[in-house]
């Protein structure tokens, strides 16, 4: 039986995984970059470990650093979150030969699916269909004019390694193939240690939909329903929900069995997400599989009413998953939006800095997965997510509607967010509707550029309230002190000031 766990991973994922862990009685140890060391996981923890300096390959992606602390501390097993190793195979395979159980998929599936181009042949081996496109790799620009030319313009360039949006580029004309090849190939590189890229017909305005599955060491693999992810910028995920609008019961089951299919195909055990391109005809194809848990597993697991970390530590420690797939299905409607310290107005470039005030919205439907507090001094070295809000309701609408409440509840001073633009996605038609793609955010860009929306104003006026309500404290702090001062303490100008902020909204 798995008793001690290491999560070798940092921030709300951190957090999260160890909130399962404890529930189920499982001691927890974290590791830690010297950037990291106030973090919330490390005190979350039951023992804490710094592994390196602040830069990822010091530390979360330093394998030799994370196994000789999982040593030291005695654990079963490793949880690696994802990003930094969790689709690593070598980290994979050294846990393996350190005797640690790996909580995460199978070294075979993470190498046949995390080739790109390998992931394609194997899917069409298998019979799942795939985007057109190319199966090996482009090594002369002469050779990706040519497919391009064979595919039909327009073609994305890929990184057969790639992740996270990155490594990809768009031809729309033969005059712009050269440059998106080079690109494409000297990101892969520069990103992830091979040039490899390939070809995929490029799909206009799709659908992103994943199907979340789970395996066990008995052969079951399960689908666990569909998640909608089309609110992208930069082929980053920013707003996702569950289930999909798109969805109708009938492509629902297909692209399931679909999935159930893939995930068997490389003998699949662990959570993994199947990743698929839909078209306004509801033509469907297979992406990518991500082997590992993904960001927005959080709504699936409040329609689902599963904990996905604690299935992944029950088949990682060899039980079954103990379910059917008729047992299997969806309840209400969850949204989650990524909550990321970042500057909107400006290229949402990343802000990192001290967390001056923070109030995280409660009440019923509502779930924060987060690592940061007041005080917390946000690093510079790693991704600029600090958090998920994640809503359930019983249907679209009033998750809609939850989400709207909760947005506005969310108060972050001293560093800046993207929470102000996730409220303006909450009112943009095109989303209320349902009826949106990839390229929601591009088409309604002037809606959430435009001028600050009510809820925006009025949260900055009661902002500035509660700012000169505290000045006011300062400023008269003797008079403040009751004992001294009696029944007589004069009334600040600044208090004045805060009630006019709130009078006029």
């Amino acid at each position: 039986m798995i008793k001690k766990i290491l999560v070798a991973n940092r921030g709300e994922i951190a957090v999260r995984v160890m909130r399962s862990c404890k529930e189920m009685g499982i001691s927890t140890v974290a590791v830690f970059s010297e950037a990291d060391r106030m973090s919330r996981h490390v005190s979350y923890a039951d023992e804490a470990c710094c592994i390196g300096g602040p830069v990822s390959k010091d530390s979360y992606l330093n394998i030799d650093n994370i196994i000789a602390a999982a040593k030291r501390f005695g654990v079963d097993a490793i949880h690696p979150g994802y990003g930094f190793l969790s689709e690593n195979a070598t980290f994979a395979e050294r846990c393996e030969k350190e005797g640690i159980i790996f909580i995460g998929a199978p070294v075979k599936a993470m190498v046949e699916m995390g080739d790109k181009i390998n992931a394609r042949t194997t899917m069409i081996a298998a019979g799942v269909p795939v985007v057109p496109g190319t199966h090996e790799n482009l090594e002369t620009v002469e050779q990706a004019k040519k497919q391009a030319a064979e595919i039909g313009l327009p073609v994305l360039f890929k990184a057969s390694a790639g992740g996270g949006g990155m490594g990809i580029r768009l031809a729309r004309t033969m005059e712009e193939v050269v440059d998106a090849y080079t690109a494409a190939k000297s990101e892969a590189k520069a990103n992830f240690a091979s040039d490899l890229v390939y070809i995929e017909k490029f799909i206009e305005n799709p659908h992103h939909i994943e199907f979340q599955i789970m395996g066990d060491k008995f052969g079951t693999v399960l689908h666990l329903c569909d998640r909608e992810c089309s609110v992208q910028r930069r082929h980053q995920k920013v707003v996702e929900e569950s289930p999909s609008p798109l969805m109708t019961p009938e492509l629902r089951k297909a692209m399931g069995e679909v999935a159930v299919k893939a995930g068997k195909a490389v003998g699949y055990v662990g959570a993994g997400t199947i990743e698929f391109m839909v078209d306004n005809n509801r033509n469907f194809y297979f992406l990518e599989m991500n082997t590992r848990l993904q960001v927005e597993h959080p709504i699936t697991e409040e329609v689902l009413g599963l904990d996905l970390v604690k299935l992944q530590i029950k088949v990682a420690d060899g039980q079954p998953i103990g379910l059917k797939q008729e047992e299997i299905s969806q309840r209400g409607h969850a949204i989650e939006c990524r909550i990321c310290a970042e500057d909107a107005e400006n290229n949402f470039t990343p802000a990192p800095g001290f967390i001056k005030q923070l109030t995280e919205p409660l009440g019923i439907g509502t779930r924060v997965d987060s690592y940061v507090y007041e005080g917390y001094e946000i690093p510079i070295f790693y991704d600029s997510m600090i958090g998920k809000l994640i809503v359930w309701a019983t249907n679209r609408e009033y998750a809609i509607e939850r989400m709207r409440r909760v947005l506005y509840e969310y108060k972050i001073t001293g560093v800046k967010t993207n929470i102000s633009y996730l409220r303006k996605i909450m009112d943009v038609p095109d989303f209320v509707e349902g009826h949106y793609d990839t390229g929601f955010l591009e088409k309604n860009a002037d809606l959430l550029a435009g001028e600050k929306t009510y809820e925006a104003s009025k949260s900055e006026a009661e902002d500035i309230a509660i700012l000169a309500s505290y000045m006011d404290y300062i400023v008269n702090l003797d008079e403040n002190n009751t004992s001294r001062t009696g029944d007589n303490r004069p009334i600040s100008r600044w208090r004045e000031f805060g009630k006019r902020a709130m009078i006029r909204i």
